[in-house]
């Protein structure tokens, strides 16, 4: 029995006379005589039509009375389609009832809005919408993935849970069995690991420590930051790709970051056709034109500085007014990659100050090795830099942002024994899924977002 799934089938090029497909109904039409169901199993936007005829042994009892949501097996025939809308349909010789749903089942064939849909995380995969979007997010993954492993990276696990602040901005969730009271007392010895930890806020730190053994190396898996924010760019909980590559400096940083989005992008317009062309139609009709734009065209750089005298010069009121030594807001990213560039733009070269401890010093003793990936409609997707190689400016970075080195001791000794030059990134995957989709909320691209105030299913 050919179990061929609705994909394969609406790309067929010769009917077939016993084909197997089993998914869920999304809608179902009843003529005199027999019925029009159409049927989905997710491995694609579209769905295939079956003829039902009344003769089946189980259409009064089962099949009439089929609801959209309903989960189904049918065995039939794959033939031409006599009516408009597809090129083939198929005419049942069985139809198993699975499941029927509910007279309350949610995702009726209407308009749904995003935040009624967020809140049935639990069924709103079967929303075409978000069919599309988590689709995507599979091959992106898996793109990601050749991406490295074809350029000799190796993949490490980093730790979930994790006692290093890597950003020291101190937003991260502390993980405990500790009650209120303990903690209060700050018996942090009696703590299940003897001291206090977190949620991880980045894998880099702990990635240094391979790129210093194997070369080149990548993370990809679950970040957090217990940031209150209720932007449509921020989550509590989020993925992240982090490089790290030995005997690399700033320019091939900057060189594989944006190697590795054009490579992104087209992978996404090769693969993902027909989800791109839904979001091409329902939710931003200049997507495919942009994501083209950034594959075929190079990427601009400027430093930061440079950035800022541009956005100074535009004569734009923004809302945030533009100051050197302070992080770019999003209204002025956007305003370089969409209206300055019209593309994608690497700003480097940050103030040091505005920037972590681990992040290499220029010669000018003002900025530091960093740098930004921009694009149009999201700002930033990447952040990177030169990871600081020198122990002593090391030592004085932790100093000046308040980390000791007993706790960071682990970390100094990797310029201590072999210290090499070296550099790497953090690509939020989630970022990029908004990028690839047009989908303008972070809380849509993410299975089940977990964001202040909200952490169901």
């Amino acid at each position: 029995m050919d179990r061929s799934r609705v994909k394969d089938l609406l790309a067929a090029e010769a009917p077939r006379d016993a084909v197997l497909v089993q998914g869920w109904v999304r809608t179902k039409r009843d003529a005199k005589g027999f019925s029009f169901i159409e049927i989905n199993d997710g491995s694609t936007v579209k769905g295939v039509q079956v003829i039902a005829d009344a003769s089946l042994p189980n259409y009064d009892t089962e099949i009439h009375h089929l609801r959209t949501g309903a989960a189904v097996e049918v065995t039939g025939e794959l033939v031409a389609s006599r009516g408009g809308g597809q090129s083939f349909e198929i005419v049942a010789k069985s139809v198993l009832v699975h499941g029927n749903a509910g007279e309350d089942f949610p995702l009726q064939k209407k308009g749904h809005s995003l935040e009624f849909l967020r809140s049935i995380a639990h069924l709103r995969p079967r929303a075409n919408l978000f069919g599309c979007v988590f689709r995507v997010r599979s091959r992106l993954a898996y793109a990601i993935h050749r991406f490295f492993q074809e350029r000799g990276f190796v993949h490490v696990h980093t730790p979930i849970i994790t006692a290093s602040d890597c950003e020291g901005a101190g937003e991260m969730f502390r993980v405990t069995t500790l009650d209120g009271a303990a903690l209060a007392a700050g018996k942090d010895a009696e703590d299940f690991f003897g001291k206090p930890t977190y949620l991880t806020v980045s894998g880099q730190l702990e990635g240094e420590t391979f790129a210093c053994a194997l070369s080149n190396i990548y993370t990809f898996g679950p970040t957090f930051r217990a940031e209150n924010s209720n932007t449509s760019r921020h989550a509590a909980e989020f993925w992240m790709i982090e490089p790290e590559m030995a005997f690399c400096d700033l320019e091939g940083d900057m060189d594989l970051a944006e190697t590795m989005i054009k490579h992104l992008v087209a992978d996404a317009l090769e693969n993902c056709a027909d989800d791109l062309e839904f979001f091409g139609r329902f939710v931003d009709k200049e997507l495919r034109a942009r994501l083209e734009f950034v594959r075929d065209r190079p990427f601009e750089r400027v430093s930061y500085t440079e950035a800022v005298e541009i956005l100074r010069a535009s004569g734009r009121p923004f809302e945030f007014p533009v100051e050197y030594g302070h992080n770019l807001q999003s209204e002025h990213e956007r305003y370089l990659t969409e209206e300055r560039f019209q593309c994608p733009v690497t700003v480097y070269n940050y103030p040091k100050e505005i920037k972590p401890f681990y992040m290499r010093q220029n010669d000018d003793d003002k900025t530091v090795a960093a740098m930004d990936l921009l694009v149009p409609g999201i700002g930033e997707i990447v952040g990177g830099s030169q990871r600081e190689e020198r122990l002593d400016r090391l030592a004085g970075n932790l100093a000046r942002h308040g980390l000791g080195e007993a706790e960071y001791g682990w970390y100094l000794d990797l310029r201590r024994h072999g210290s090499v030059p070296h550099a790497g990134f953090g690509l939020g995957f989630e970022r990029l899924l908004m990028f690839v989709t047009g989908v303008a909320n972070i809380r849509d691209v993410i299975p089940f977002p977990r964001v202040p105030g909200w952490a169901e299913f």
